[in-house]
């Protein structure tokens, strides 16, 4: 593995891209770009592009540099497959070449320029920041400070613990100030170090709505969503670093996971800085921990729809001081399990701490309340432009369950609580967040089936099935977790008991003006929400993944790790305007839900007595 550079070497001109608008913006004609083509198996190459370029010349640049076949493969760039015009592709974008009808393999051979290419060195320098936001600006000062220290020969150590290849980068004094996580040896990726391979690039990972090598590019949406440093998310930025560290395998003939003999290789990474800190969440009490810095991260968490959050990524630093004496920070890292494709069970470790159970102060119901979800997307997109739709539909969702839950008087608790499956007698039923997102899925069906006859709709239409490939074994037209729930759940002439039960009372709420909002009684929400029991889905609990700085989990084995919940509910083959009015149902239904939620927290308060309050 190797990078070669094409044409010129870097210049100034080559890091002012300007910002999308909307979804998709075209590069201007005649402008040369920067881009990094990533192969499914690792391979990194950087190359600058032309006018005339286009996925032909980007196809035969990777088989003469790096030997690597390209017949029947496709050139990603994000959710969108290239044909051949690379207009829409912007500066320092990563793609993915994928093999398509040739059989995959689960390791990589150890590839390096041919011919008069081995002569042509990468001159971009060995880490170079994929994205310009002004938000990198601390992690361009890491990077020089690191870039000075490799100079003088000091070098990175690799990280032992977690599932995936972590390395320590130094400065000049040998203190670590950054780790590094390459997209290929993610858990299952390729170029795994600890023998947790056996899939290619785009295909699940452990997580079916989590694909392997995309983590890195979730860590740096954490980060870039952090806004005003609110949750105290370290400094993140997605780069091409090139190093000899670097974990290679070797599956050729038979060799299985033999590492390639060390030599530069280049890889897509996610980069961080590190912080200093004495002790994680898991090994420290959680009683000192201060309740702003447990709403923002859980504020954060709820957001990016964290399916990963533990006292393994929650670093606590003592502050040191006059006045201080006792007195922590939390530090939240290890992001790469946030924003999936669909919703799933997410994990928030804080859910039972007794800070998250305090109502939210009037700046954190501000900061909530000045949440823009819809700017969130388009930032993400100019930042980010390889992240696909479905995951910011997931942010987009969360965000305004987020504001309408913290508006309407739920605590972070609560809220939690609502996203969260429960498990009970060894089956796994869809969480409150999910039973609302069904239902607002129903009502959207019902409406169009009340247009148009279900004869004419075509197959699949309104089933919102992820986008995967062949790998994920969904068919066209198969049947999701909430089609079956739908099916052994019917509802009279298609439809919920909370739509009739609406109507039965209707007359009754017209004059009811006490509330700013249109909403069943209690009673009728409690009769609903008590039928969306899943009896047949049942699902072991997701074995939760532990980050680099966390405990060890290398001695699972691969089977327990790859185990995955249902996903009830999908949102990525929705049109716009089916996506607009989703969200209109979705939106109506909120109000219901949090107020039986108040409903059973006051119950359960009451049967606890006033003894047990915090």
């Amino acid at each position: 593995m190797a990078v070669a550079v094409f044409k010129t070497p870097l210049t100034g001109e080559f890091h002012g891209a300007s910002k999308m608008e909307g979804k998709q913006q075209k590069q201007p004609v005649g402008r040369r770009r920067r881009v990094f083509v990533q192969t499914d198996t690792g391979c990194v190459l950087g190359m600058e592009l032309d006018r005339n370029d286009n996925v032909h010349t980007v196809k035969r640049r990777l088989q003469i540099a790096l030997n690597f076949p390209t017949e029947e493969s496709s050139l990603t760039f994000g959710d969108t497959v290239l044909k051949n015009d690379l207009s829409a592709v912007r500066n320092d974008s990563p793609l993915l070449l994928k093999r398509n009808l040739m059989q995959r393999s689960s390791s990589t051979p150890c590839l390096s320029p041919t011919g008069r290419d081995l002569q042509q060195k990468d001159r971009s320098g060995p880490i170079e920041i994929l994205g310009h936001s002004y938000c990198f600006s601390s992690v361009k000062q890491i990077v020089k400070e690191i870039v000075k220290a490799m100079k003088m020969g000091v070098e990175p150590v690799s990280v032992h613990s977690g599932l995936g290849g972590a390395y320590y980068f130094r400065n000049g004094k040998g203190q670590s100030v950054a780790i590094v996580k390459p997209t290929d040896e993610e858990p299952f990726a390729p170029n795994n170090p600890k023998g947790f391979v056996g899939k290619s690039l785009g295909q699940p990972g452990l997580k079916r709505s989590v694909r392997v090598g995309e983590t890195g590019f979730r860590e740096v949406a954490a980060y870039l969503l952090d806004y005003d440093h609110f949750a105290n998310v370290p400094p993140t930025a997605l780069v091409k670093i090139t190093h000899s560290v670097f974990n290679v395998n070797n599956g050729v003939n038979g060799n299985g996971n033999k590492p390639c003999e060390k030599k530069l290789v280049s890889k897509i990474a996610s980069f961080q800085k590190f912080i200093p800190h004495d002790f994680d969440a898991s090994d420290h009490g959680t009683s000192s921990f201060p309740v702003a810095a447990v709403h923002r991260i859980g504020i954060l968490d709820v957001r990016i729809f964290n399916t990963d959050r533990h006292g393994g990524n929650l670093l606590v630093r003592k502050l040191d001081g006059i006045g201080r004496f006792g007195q922590v920070e939390l530090i939240p890292i290890d992001h790469g399990l946030c924003l999936p494709e669909s919703l799933e069970d997410p994990y928030f470790e804080w859910i039972h701490w007794p800070q998250a159970s305090i109502p939210f102060s009037d700046d954190e119901l501000d900061y909530i309340q000045s949440l823009d979800p819809l700017k969130d997307c388009d930032m993400l997109r100019t930042e980010l432009p390889m992240i696909r739709e479905a995951c910011l539909r997931v942010l987009v969702l969360c965000t305004v369950f987020l504001k309408e839950a913290a508006a309407y008087g739920l605590c972070l608790a609560e809220i939690g609580e609502m996203m969260t499956r429960e498990f009970r007698t060894g089956e796994e039923e869809p969480s409150e967040l999910e039973v609302v997102s069904m239902e607002a899925r129903r009502r959207l069906i019902t409406e169009h089936d009340a247009i148009s006859p279900w004869s004419d709709l075509r197959d699949g239409e309104f089933q919102f099935c992820l986008d995967y490939d062949d790998d994920l074994e969904l068919a066209s037209g198969s049947k999701t977790a909430a089609d079956d729930y739908f099916t052994r759940n019917p509802f009279s002439n298609g439809r919920s008991s909370l739509a009739k039960l609406e109507e039965e009372e209707e007359e009754e709420e017209e004059n009811d003006t006490e509330n700013n909002f249109d909403a069943p009684s209690l009673s009728k929400l409690s009769v609903t929400m008590k039928n969306t029991h899943l009896s047949n889905m049942g699902q072991q609990k997701y074995p939760k993944f532990v980050g680099t700085r966390g405990e060890n989990t290398s001695n699972r084995s691969t089977d327990e790790l790859i185990r995955t919940s249902e996903s009830f509910v999908k949102v990525a083959d929705m049109t716009e305007d089916e996506w607009t009015l989703f969200l209109e149902r979705f939106h109506e239904l909120l109000h219901p839900a949090f107020a039986k939620r108040k409903t059973e927290t006051l119950r359960k308060r009451q049967g606890l007595g006033t003894s047990c309050r915090f």
